[in-house]
């Protein structure tokens, strides 16, 4: 991993006000923030999809070169 990889990356999400409020109680349920939600949810579907068999974004770019 380099060094820009270490770090966390900052992105703009637009999303409604509907999920907003629904990651909100939930976050709020699971004593997170909505940040911490967010990066948990995501973190939880690339395992899931990892479990099924997928290959990682990282898996397919070294199998190109």
């Amino acid at each position: 991993m380099d060094k820009k990889e270490t770090g966390k990356k900052q992105i703009l999400l637009r999303i409604s006000p509907t999920l907003w409020r629904e990651l909100s109680a939930w976050a709020e349920d699971d004593f997170r923030s909505i940040n911490g939600q967010i990066e948990y949810l995501l973190t939880e579907c690339v395992r899931k999809r990892k479990k099924e068999g997928r290959k990682s974004l990282e898996e397919e770019l070294s199998e190109e070169e």
